[in-house]
C-alpha cells in the first residue's frame, strides 16, 4: 500500500500564490507518473498537472504559465508551486501516483482563492 499526504492548501487572495506538497511513502520514480487533480463544488474531478516517471511534464490549459509541477525524488514529494491565482482555482487539490498495475490518491487539500 501507498500512502499520499498533501500539504501546502489554505486561503489566498486573488494574485497570490501557494506551494502544494504531496509526500510518498515510497520511491515516487517508481511510478508512471504523478499528478495534481482537483475538484470544485458540482464540477467533476481534473486533471492540473502531472509529471512522467522520466520528467516530462503536462498542464491544464487553464493553468499554463501559472502553475509550475516539480518533483524531489531524493525527498519522494512532488509539488505544484501556483502563482497569480485566480477564484476559479478554489477547489480541493488531490495528489495521484499512477502505476502500472495501480492507482492511489491522497485524501486532499483545500485551496480557495478569495477576497
Amino acid at each position: 500500500q501507498v500512502q499520499l499526504v498533501e500539504s501546502g492548501g489554505g486561503l489566498v487572495q486573488p494574485g497570490g500564490s501557494l506551494r502544494l506538497s504531496c509526500a510518498a511513502s515510497r520511491s515516487i520514480l517508481r511510478f508512471n507518473r504523478m499528478g495534481w487533480y482537483r475538484q470544485a463544488p458540482g464540477k467533476e474531478r481534473e486533471l492540473v498537472a502531472d509529471i512522467s516517471n522520466v520528467g516530462s511534464v503536462n498542464y491544464a490549459d487553464s493553468v499554463k504559465g501559472r502553475f509550475t509541477i516539480s518533483r524531489e525524488a531524493a525527498k519522494n514529494t512532488v509539488y505544484l508551486q501556483m502563482n497569480n491565482m485566480k477564484p476559479e482555482d478554489t477547489a480541493v487539490y488531490s495528489c495521484l501516483a499512477s502505476g502500472l498495475v495501480s492507482d492511489y490518491w491522497g485524501q486532499g487539500t483545500q485551496v480557495t482563492v478569495s477576497s
